[in-house]
């Protein structure tokens, strides 16, 4: 690396500029990132409410990095000791219940405003190109989140805690050949345990939260390497996009101080809802907090109704929704599609013929392999699917503006779809939740799958030049 000469100042120059200028001729690194990431980093200027809660994210995951050191240092990775450990946290350390409290609300907070994030992304485009990397890092960062969730979600060993995981690890047991030995090296005992627990509070503390912010990292490089999308869809770093003089877009603004001002009133608004829900509800009504995680865990008896947490039961509700028959439905589904396939494709003779073969063998296994193995897939499913969303959108505009009229309609039944899923999976089984869960689930994985077909139809309108922006 070549040699960086150090930068003159003034002797007149103010304290704080001397001090600056000294950081800056022995760290200059530091000071290109916050010029390349922040005050010559240029966003559209179009970002509406949709685009604070990347932000959130990002403050949510240091109020669980920090909340998760102190809570730590009182913990103890114990079967015979975590809960009453979590209890001397509640009660006898001095502000150890805000702590506890703080970490749990995040916990739920981070899914919510994940969620959200990902929604805005789905309806704007923001995974289309040339953004199908920072896409993809955003889903890494979602299954990611999922597992260290589950791990934490060990770590009291109450009694939801306890039953839950066991019924978690047990599904893998329903993969073929592999299954057994797989939950038993999950677990590492034969039953949820001294071993099991220390085995989550490992990867929860330190394997996962490493992977994570690895992640979080590489999804930041990778939009700012290409840019931030808007709600119009509209590339203003393009080869043809207006510039000034100096090479800057005519639609976009510095990230500071305008967007670091933007996500600071997002903040002071998200922090007061936070602070409401920790002091005044922290269970939140037994979906932050069930009230059987209050009871320790106990192996001789079960709880009358198991279900995870709240971010989970739309994925859980997918699993539950498997059964016997709906195999056939899926069958049904398979034979359709190939057969369409077959019948309708432009394509060779021997495509159409690996086609006809795959389907068959994808029906035999169905018949043959217990369904509980296909719930697991098709949990598994739901979110590996999100991957592929880049290369399933055939729409030729990005922006949920410029779409047909029908698609608001259609996105706005597919999160109704997941919300009466989330709703089910907390509920206990029942004959009418089964088939509502069914047919959401169908509904679910055709609007991805279909997504190719159904994104090409209806007229788009037409998309302006330039950002529409109107000051305010």
């Amino acid at each position: 690396m070549a040699y960086r000469e150090f930068k003159d100042i003034s002797p007149n120059a103010s304290a704080g500029a001397k001090v600056t200028n000294w950081f800056e001729n022995r760290f200059p690194t530091a000071f290109d990132a916050y010029r390349v990431h922040m005050s010559e980093y240029y966003a559209p200027k179009n970002f509406n409410f949709w685009y604070i809660f990347g932000s959130l994210a990002l403050l949510v995951l240091v109020i669980q990095i920090v909340t998760g050191i102190f809570l730590v240092m009182h913990y103890k990775p114990d079967a015979a000791k975590a809960f009453e450990s979590v209890e001397y946290i509640m009660r006898d350390v001095p502000w150890g219940w805000l702590i506890r409290y703080m970490h749990s609300t995040g916990a739920s907070a981070f899914f919510v405003v994940v969620y959200l994030h990902m929604f805005r992304g789905l309806i704007y485009g923001s995974y289309r190109k040339p953004r199908e990397l920072v896409w993809i890092f955003g889903c890494a960062i979602f299954l990611a989140l999922m597992a260290e969730a589950f791990m934490g979600y060990l770590l009291p060993w109450g009694q939801m805690s306890y039953w839950g995981a066991q019924v978690i690890v047990n599904l893998f047991a329903a993969i073929p050949f592999v299954g057994p030995d797989l939950a038993l090296l999950i677990r590492g005992d034969y039953v949820v345990g001294d071993a099991t627990l220390n085995r989550f509070f490992s990867f929860h503390v330190i394997a996962v939260p490493l992977v994570l912010l690895g992640l979080v990292v590489a999804h930041l490089l990778a939009l700012h390497d290409v840019g931030s999308n808007n709600p119009d869809g509209i590339e203003i770093k393009g080869p043809n996009a207006p510039k000034d003089e100096h090479g800057h877009p005519l639609d976009g603004i510095p990230f500071h101080p305008y967007y670091t001002v933007h996500d600071i009133f997002g903040v002071c608004v998200f922090l007061f809802i936070f602070s409401a829900v920790v002091f005044f509800a922290p269970e939140f009504g037994g979906y932050f907090l069930e009230y059987n995680n209050f009871i320790p865990a106990d192996p001789l008896k079960t709880p009358a109704h198991i279900a995870p947490v709240w971010y989970f039961t739309p994925f859980y509700s997918m699993l539950r929704a498997i059964t016997s028959e709906m195999m056939y439905a899926l069958i049904a589904c398979v034979v359709l599609a190939a057969g369409f396939g077959v019948v309708k494709g432009r394509m060779p003779n021997f495509i159409k013929v690996a086609i006809a073969v795959v389907a068959v063998g994808a029906v035999a296994l169905m018949l043959s392999i217990d369904a509980k193995f296909w719930g697991v897939v098709v949990m598994g499913g739901a979110v590996i699917i999100l991957f592929f969303l880049p290369w399933l959108d055939h729409s030729p505009v990005k922006s949920i503006r410029y779409r047909p009229g029908w698609h608001k309609y259609l996105y706005g039944i597919f999160v109704i779809n997941f919300v009466v899923l989330a709703y089910l999976g907390v509920q206990p089984p029942s004959p009418i939740g089964e088939r509502v869960s069914q047919v959401g689930t169908l509904f679910y994985f055709g609007f991805f799958l279909l997504m190719p077909w159904w994104s090409r139809l209806g007229e788009p309108k037409p998309v302006p030049d330039r950002v529409t922006f109107a000051a305010h």
